[in-house]
C-alpha cells in the first residue's frame, strides 16, 4: 500500500474516536498489550513523561517537548487529536513521522492489526512507540488521548506524571462528577513516580492524595508553590510574572492564552521535578523553550491570530471551562461587534456552553467534515433556545469568509467551538 492507501487503512479499518465517537471507546488497555508485545514492547525502551487532564494537556505537552528540544535532548512527543495532517500526532525534535515510516509501520504489523481488530488510538500509540524506539529518542512526551486509567498511553512506565486540571468533558464515558473525572485520570499515577498537579481545585485534591499516598508515588500541587500571572502580550508572546520561593522572574511564553496560566505552574514544577532526577535543563533553555513553543514543536490552534483587520482569532477550546476561559479573555479586546464562527461535536452537553454565550455577537453556525459534528442547522437550532442567531453556512472556510466579507475593519471575528472546526480552516 502506498501513503493515501495506508491511510484509508487506518481511517476505514479501525474504529476511530475523533470521527465517530462512543463505538471506539472501550475501557480495557488489552489490545494496547497486545500490539505492545507484538512490537517488542517499545513502551518500556524509552524514558517518558506521561500527561494528563482536562484542558491544556496539549499545551503542556507541547511546552514541556519544547524545553526539552531546546536542551538538546531527541524529542518524541505523541498528542491528539491531529489538526491538519495524521503525523502530526507522532514527531521527534518537532518533526513529523515520516510518511514512509507510517507505511512501513502498517506494512510490517498489518496481520496483527487484522487480528486484533485494534482502535484507531490504539494503533497510533503502538506506531509513535515503535518509532520513538527506532529512532532512539532521548525522552517521549506522552498526551493521554482521553481520561487516563483506560487509555492506550497508560501502558507506559514514565519518569512522571503531570495532571493539568479537571473539568467536565466527556461525562458519558469518564463520569458526570469531577470527582469521579479526577478518578479516571488519576489512573495515570504509578508506584513510586512523582506526580504534579498543575491546578489545585477544591473538588479533585483528594482524589488525587489518596491514589498518591496508595501507589507511595511523591505528589507535587504546581500552584500552591509557583504564582503565575500574565502581565503583557506583545509580538506573538505572552509574558508571565512567575514568584517561585519569594523570588519574581518574568517569562516570555510563546502561547497567547490567558488561560496557559493554569498550565505554566505545571510545566515548570514537572522541569523542577525533572531537573532533581537527573536531566540537564538550564535557564536559557527553559526560556527559549516556552518562547519559541510554537515553532520548536508545530502546536497550532491554541489563540491563534489569523488575521487583522478585522482581528480573526481561533482557539480549540470546546467544553465548559476552555469556552468560560475564551469569553473572559475575549472581554478584554476593544472592537466594534464579535462575529462567532461557530460549529461543534454532537456527543457533548452544548446546552450549558450556548447558555454561556453572548447573545450580541453574530454567529455563524458551520460544522466540521466528520461523523461526529453536529449539523449547522441543528446547532442553530439549538443555540436558538439560549437567544442566539445567525447564518447557518455549513462549510467551516465558507463560514468564516462570509464573516470575513461582512466584517467591518475594527471587529472580531473568532473561530472554535471544535477542535476540528479549528483544523479545516485554509491558513491556520
Amino acid at each position: 500500500m502506498n501513503y493515501q492507501e495506508t491511510l484509508d487503512y487506518l481511517f476505514d479499518a479501525l474504529p476511530m474516536f475523533q470521527r465517530v465517537g462512543a463505538a471506539a471507546f472501550k475501557k480495557d488497555l488489552g489490545n494496547t498489550l497486545a500490539l505492545c508485545a507484538h512490537l517488542g514492547n517499545p513502551e518500556r525502551k524509552f524514558k517518558s513523561i506521561h500527561v494528563a487532564g482536562t484542558n491544556g494537556k496539549g499545551s503542556t505537552s507541547h511546552s514541556l517537548a519544547a524545553i526539552f528540544q531546546a536542551a538538546g535532548y531527541k524529542t518524541g512527543l505523541y498528542t491528539s487529536p491531529h489538526l491538519k495532517s495524521f503525523t502530526e500526532r507522532i514527531r521527534i525534535d518537532g518533526q513529523e513521522i515520516g510518511e514512509d515510516a507510517v507505511v512501513q509501520f502498517v506494512a510490517e504489523n498489518k496481520m496483527i492489526l487484522d487480528e486484533l481488530q485494534p482502535s484507531f488510538f490504539e494503533m497510533t500509540v503502538g506506531m509513535a512507540f515503535w518509532h520513538f524506539v527506532r529512532e532512539k529518542v532521548d525522552i517521549a512526551i506522552v498526551e493521554v488521548g482521553m481520561g487516563g486509567k483506560y487509555d492506550s498511553t497508560n501502558v507506559l512506565l514514565p519518569e512522571l506524571c503531570v495532571i493539568t486540571n479537571i473539568g467536565w468533558d466527556h461525562v458519558q464515558f469518564l463520569g458526570n462528577m469531577l470527582e469521579e473525572i479526577a478518578g479516571e485520570k488519576a489512573g495515570i499515577i504509578k508506584a513510586g513516580i512523582p506526580v504534579v498537579i498543575s491546578q489545585t481545585q477544591a473538588e479533585t485534591t483528594e482524589v488525587f492524595v489518596e491514589k498518591a499516598k496508595g501507589m507511595n508515588a511523591p505528589i507535587l500541587f504546581a500552584d500552591q508553590k509557583i504564582r503565575v500571572e500574565k502581565i503583557a502580550s506583545a509580538d506573538n508572546q505572552a509574558i508571565f510574572s512567575v514568584e517561585k520561593e519569594n523570588e519574581k522572574t518574568e517569562l516570555n511564553f510563546g502561547l497567547l492564552g490567558d488561560y496557559q496560566r493554569f498550565n505554566l505552574p505545571g510545566i515548570l514544577e514537572a522541569v523542577d521535578q525533572m531537573k532533581a532526577l537527573g536531566w540537564e535543563i538550564g535557564e536559557e533553555s527553559l526560556k527559549v523553550g516556552l518562547a519559541e513553543v510554537t515553532s520548536l514543536t508545530g502546536l497550532k490552534g491554541r489563540w491563534q491570530i489569523l488575521g487583522k483587520k478585522p482581528l480573526v482569532i481561533a482557539d480549540t477550546g470546546h467544553n465548559e471551562p476552555g469556552i468560560q476561559e475564551i469569553l473572559a479573555q475575549l472581554k478584554k479586546y476593544s472592537y466594534k461587534q464579535l462575529w462567532m464562527v461557530l460549529g461543534m461535536v454532537q456527543d457533548k452537553d452544548i446546552a450549558k456552553i450556548l447558555r454561556l454565550l453572548p447573545k450580541e455577537a453574530r454567529y455563524v453556525f458551520c460544522q466540521a467534515e466528520l461523523p461526529r459534528a453536529l449539523p449547522a442547522a441543528l446547532l442553530a437550532e439549538k443555540a436558538a433556545v439560549s437567544g442566539l442567531s445567525g447564518e447557518i453556512i455549513p462549510n467551516v472556510n465558507a463560514a468564516l469568509n462570509f464573516a470575513r466579507k461582512n466584517a467591518g475593519s475594527n471587529d472580531l471575528i473568532f473561530v472554535g467551538g471544535s477542535t476540528f472546526v479549528v483544523a479545516e480552516i485554509d491558513d491556520l
